[in-house]
């Protein structure tokens, strides 16, 4: 047995066994990525997809997706390749790619406009490994790595995947330690010291789902958008209204089918409240 160190969550992993996140095991007595380079999705997609708007926009970059996710959010879009079952049963049914044969991958695309890798689709912290070995690769190819994530995670894995990384998209999905421990699974306090410190580190834009009667009122808004709004670079100057912040409307799906569409007059007006504070606001799904 041995403790995995990537998030919250602390998992005591018997031999053979697997965490919370369906992801890593014990081998050996050591905590390893079971899930590494096992690619579930593979695909050419707009930068914007991600979302990102504000670097390189109009780009290409090439996103892959493993498998496991360390929350457990009901009306997860990737659910058959994060926490579901069929997702948690998946490691005997997917491909590996090595980080060489992923990153030159890559490289083959980039004469159809690819700038580089994205990794994405469930969620790549807790493979984190894959992504450091990987993206190494992409950066001495002359390409840019981006993490689309959910923040869960300690710092020293940040700390680690921070010179292979240039821009993150981090869901922050709400502003109350409620929402994300009762409905998520999660830890606000980690999401926010994780999106600190990447502030610090890369480009970073943010992404908010709104869902009815759990995230949609105008106060948590301000609120969680004051918090961005003083958010510093590693100087020390404050760079929080500058970062972008994607406003998404909800639909059901997966275990949350007991409420409908977030209404898309609800998500403009947080959108307007948010741009009292942050300059970049941009509205998805609508």
């Amino acid at each position: 047995m041995a403790l995995c160190d990537v998030c919250f969550r602390h998992c005591e992993i018997p031999e053979d066994g697997t965490g919370f996140c369906g992801a890593r095991t014990c081998a050996d007595g050591e905590i390893r990525p079971r899930n590494y380079g096992r690619i579930t999705g593979l695909a050419l997609d707009p930068i914007e997809k991600k979302p990102l708007r504000r670097f390189h926009p109009g780009s290409l970059i090439l996103s892959a997706g493993s498998y496991g996710c360390n929350l457990r959010c009901p009306f997860c879009q990737n659910h058959a390749i994060s926490w579901s079952a069929e997702a948690l049963s998946c490691a005997g049914r997917t491909e590996v790619m090595t980080p060489e044969a992923l990153a030159a991958a890559a490289v083959r695309l980039r004469s159809r406009g690819n700038i580089g890798l994205a990794f994405t689709y469930n969620e790549p912290l807790i493979g984190w490994e894959f992504v450091r070995d990987t993206g190494r690769l992409i950066h001495e190819a002359g390409l840019v790595s981006v993490l689309v994530t959910n923040g869960t995670a300690e710092l020293p894995v940040l700390e680690a995947l921070a010179p292979c990384i240039d821009a993150m998209n981090i869901d922050l999905k709400g502003f109350t330690e409620r929402y994300y421990t009762k409905v998520l699974g999660g830890s606000l306090a980690m999401v926010k010291a994780f999106i600190t410190r990447a502030a610090q580190l890369c480009h970073v834009e943010l992404t908010t789902l709104i869902v009815p009667g759990e995230n949609d009122t105008e106060e948590e808004m301000r609120e969680m958008t004051a918090w961005i709004a003083d958010l510093t670079d590693a100087s020390g100057s404050v760079i929080g209204p500058e970062i972008p912040l994607h406003i998404s409307r909800f639909f059901p799906r997966f275990h949350m089918t007991d409420r409908p569409p977030t209404d898309v007059r609800a998500v403009y007006r947080l959108a307007d409240v948010a741009r009292e504070r942050l300059r970049y606001v941009y509205t998805g799904n609508c």
